[in-house]
């Protein structure tokens, strides 16, 4: 289990502004991370508008996140595939994965949308990966790299339970 503290910290190296959605796939960490004073984060209604907020940094130069969970994919869709892969607005899309392991695991409404979630960005383009509780800190360098080389946003699943509370 990655230690919520951490890994809000090495992203707040490469990040200039957080914003997102409440979800509980994260739990106390994303209080945490809203709460955080070195942190600039903008609450949102939904991942769409997050993503309008985080692309404002990278409008400006500088590097946004939306934190999400992945039903919001469905609301940012039209969003990434007709501003940010057009105009080459980066952002990084830090995602809790509900429904990862199948209707078993979580609620049924989840399953589907668990299920093809990554699928969904990857018809896009947008580069994703899961977060990988070994080497998850060389993972968060090489995606931050990936944006900043194709100016495209990337997203990283955090399946429940990776990230302690």
């Amino acid at each position: 289990m990655i230690e919520a503290t951490a890994f809000w910290s090495q992203l707040k190296q490469h990040i200039t502004l957080f914003s997102g959605v409440p979800d509980s796939t994260f739990g106390r960490s994303y209080n945490a991370l809203a709460d955080d004073p070195e942190v600039r984060f903008v609450a949102a209604v939904r991942e769409d508008s997050a993503l309008g907020i985080a692309s404002a940094a990278g409008l400006a130069g500088k590097r946004g996140a939306v934190v999400m969970q992945n039903s919001g994919i469905g609301n940012v869709v039209n969003a990434i595939t007709s501003f940010n892969l057009v105009y080459q607005v980066p952002a990084l899309l830090i995602i809790g994965w509900r429904g990862y392991r199948g209707a078993d695991s979580d609620a049924p409404e989840h399953a589907v949308m668990g299920e093809k979630s990554a699928a969904i960005l990857d018809v896009l383009g947008v580069h994703n990966a899961v977060l990988d509780e070994a080497g998850w800190q060389r993972q968060v360098d090489d995606l931050i790299s990936k944006m900043d080389a194709e100016h495209s946003p990337v997203a990283l699943f955090v399946p429940p339970g990776v990230l302690q509370a």
